[in-house]
């Protein structure tokens, strides 16, 4: 009898057994991940700390896009404004627009040209707008 439960007894803690040392060599690696991570939360926890007694940070600044990304999406922005789906939605098409406005200020202000599409309507904004498209390719951004 002590046989039959010895042998049951293996049969069933052989599993556990094999996960134990299938997984053993992942544990020294475990221990140094945890490590890393207890650094690394003490390193926040200071910087934390100095930053609410007032310390000498200032917030990093937030980059803007760059001129090649605003000229592509000028270049997606002018042809869904020309053709495509909007086209057929007055609201889809003003959108569009006010998108592609809003990128043209974006990018002559990176390249510090002078724009007024914020505070122009109608026939003007449109006029503004050919204006800003021509010094941005004077200025070498290809917009076409």
């Amino acid at each position: 009898m002590i046989v039959v439960v010895a042998a049951l007894l293996a049969l069933l803690s052989l599993p556990c057994a094999v996960a134990v040392v299938a997984c053993a060599d992942g544990l020294p690696g475990r221990r140094l991940w945890t490590r890393r991570e207890r650094q690394r939360n003490r390193a926040l926890r200071r910087l934390d700390r100095r930053l609410g007694a007032g310390g000498a940070f200032a917030a990093p600044p937030v980059p803007g896009p760059g001129v090649e990304e605003l000229a592509a999406d000028l270049r997606r922005l002018g042809r869904q404004r020309r053709g495509g789906p909007t086209v057929e939605s007055a609201a889809w098409l003003a959108a569009v627009v006010r998108a592609y406005d809003h990128r043209l200020s974006l990018a002559s202000e990176a390249l510090g040209l002078p724009h007024h599409l914020t505070a122009l309507d109608g026939m003007d904004r449109d006029l503004e707008r050919l204006r800003v498209e021509e010094e941005l390719h004077a200025a070498g951004v290809r917009l076409r």
